[in-house]
């Protein structure tokens, strides 16, 4: 009886110490989640969460984004800097700001499927969360909607409530702008590398030519130039498609739904079923339509679930892509990284687990990048840089299963990228990017996504190997001309002793049959020989 009376006396004792936490106590303690495990690291993560929302916004209302970084350090304070981020866009409403930058998981996107930079609502407000866990300082927030009003706010976060706390708040009028500025106080440390500050926006500048980037940094003020002035096309929200709603989703969606009949259900809470669609799936689930989708539960889902797998339906509207195209990643790579030749593809889309997503690729190739390194590889998603975890992510194994000695580059036996004045520009564009964690560092290996990949990368790699093999035979032919014209006085000397003619008029005779027999290539607009066949096979 002491036994179980103490177990008892355990088990009450227990039961007091649980209690719920919130999201923002969750990623307090466990910050590296969000990309902020190690200092150089998390000022990157600071300004791209930042950037990233800035752009967005002004994506969101057709804005040419004009974007202001600065990262400064602070006096006498070691390893501690302030982050400010400005932009030109619509700005936020006053009652929204609390909840934009002071709470997690508040946002518009993650509800909708259409292709956006930021879906969880964490981004912004982690690096809130970030910078008062590290300097106890408040973020400072302006906004204007361009009412000729702008709304000054100091808040920080109630981690216990994940509820923005705001500590000053003011409204002053006169200055005409729109769009928001946040300066945020954070540990960090500041080393230029290739996952810095500046090779980041950098980089956002080679898949965003349309923003204008202004970085003032601790070393020197950089401005990065946009190519063109043209948005890409924006992307519309669309509806889920059941052959990407996963059993327990099937489940909730029957349950909150407001259509009455199974037919309307699916007519109406997917995309792409139609009248004959959904009919047959209720006829091979064994359901007549005139039951409630709301009483359908426990083993019911399950051949509900069963039978939509089994029907063919069409593939989900693309308008919820918004693809760079080739024009503009020609224009973003020429334009920051000047090279002498440049070629663009942009696949098909296809579908992954029922989202939509479409792959894009660009291949820079001499000018002024490094001629005897290794190539650099450049990988985004939604527009946005992936600068860490290279090795696991999806789009960096596709590019190291390329050969690419078979486009003219050199390749070291077992390397995974070329060697030469090569850069490779690779984009996924999706509804829902299957990151492998919150800080969004990494894409996950799904086959249809490498599969994607390699496709374009050899399209583009075909391209670049007639430019190639033209240069490389107008090199060769360049050195034969230099050697004969080594030779010229000699060959005429020699022609003149045997015929008794004029040296210099051989001589001369002979630079004119030079001139006029240059070696020229003709493109023929023809892959090197065998380069397609291989792939075939």
């Amino acid at each position: 009886m002491a036994d179980k009376a103490d177990k008892v006396k355990g088990a009450e004792e227990l039961s007091r110490d649980q209690r719920e936490i919130s999201v923002s106590e969750f990623f307090e303690k466990n910050r590296h989640l969000l990309g902020y495990d190690n200092k150089v690291k998390a000022l990157l993560t600071v300004v791209r969460e930042a950037v990233d929302n800035s752009l967005d916004a002004c994506e969101t209302a057709r804005i040419i984004p004009d974007i202001k970084v600065s990262v400064k350090p602070v006096d006498d304070i070691k390893d501690r800097y302030v982050i400010s981020v400005e932009d030109n866009g619509p700005g936020i409403v006053k009652q929204n700001v609390g909840r934009v930058f002071g709470k997690l998981l508040f946002g518009s996107k993650f509800h909708k499927l259409l292709q956006s930079r930021g879906q969880q609502g964490i981004g912004i407000s982690g690096a809130v969360l970030y910078s008062q866990l590290t300097s106890g300082k408040p973020a400072r927030i302006a906004t204007s909607t361009g009412d000729g009003k702008t709304h000054y706010m100091n808040l920080m976060i109630d981690t216990f409530k994940n509820e923005p706390e705001i500590i000053k708040e003011e409204i002053k009028e006169g200055k005409n702008w729109h769009g928001v500025k946040i300066e945020l106080e954070v540990e960090g440390k500041y080393v230029e590398h290739q996952q810095s500050v500046s090779e980041y926006l950098k980089q956002t500048a080679l898949s965003n030519p349309y923003a204008e980037i202004i970085y003032d940094s601790p070393d020197v003020k950089i401005k990065f130039e946009r190519s063109v002035k043209t948005l890409p096309e924006e992307p519309k929200s669309i509806k889920p498609h059941p052959h990407g709603v996963e059993i327990g989703i099937l489940r909730r969606m029957l349950r909150t739904t407001e259509a009455r009949t199974l037919t309307g259900f699916f007519t109406t809470d997917f995309s792409r079923v139609g009248q004959s669609s959904a009919k047959e799936i209720i006829r091979l689930a064994k359901f007549g339509d005139d039951v409630s989708p709301r009483n359908i539960d426990g083993p019911q889902v399950e051949k509900l679930f069963q039978a939509i797998q089994q029907v063919q339906l069409i593939k989900p509207p693309l308008d919820c892509l918004s693809p760079l195209r080739e024009k503009l990643i020609e224009e973003g790579l020429k334009k920051q990284l000047n090279p002498e030749y440049v070629v663009a593809i942009t696949r098909s889309p296809d579908v992954y687990r029922g989202n939509p997503f479409e792959v894009e690729v660009g291949l820079a190739y001499g000018g002024e990048l490094p001629p005897d390194s290794v190539a650099t590889l450049y990988r985004f998603a939604n527009r946005v840089p992936l600068m860490y975890q290279a090795g696991d992510c999806a789009l960096a194994k596709a590019v190291s299963e390329i050969e690419w000695r078979r486009y003219g580059l050199e390749q070291a036996s077992g390397a995974s990228l070329p060697t030469g004045p090569i850069a490779i520009f690779v984009h996924i564009v999706s509804v829902w990017v299957p990151f492998t964690s919150e800080s969004k560092e990494d894409i996950a290996s799904y086959p249809e996504i490498i599969k994607e990949v390699k496709l374009a990368l050899q399209d583009a790699g075909r391209k670049l190997s007639i430019y190639v093999n033209k240069k490389r035979k107008a090199g060769e032919a360049a050195m034969r001309i230099s050697l004969f014209e080594k030779y010229i006085p000699e060959v005429a000397d020699a022609i003149s002793r045997l015929s008794g003619a004029d040296k210099h008029k051989i001589a001369s005779k002979l630079e004119n049959m030079l001139k006029k027999g240059k070696i020229v290539i003709e493109d023929t607009g023809e892959p090197e020989e065998g380069v397609k066949q291989k792939e075939d096979e």
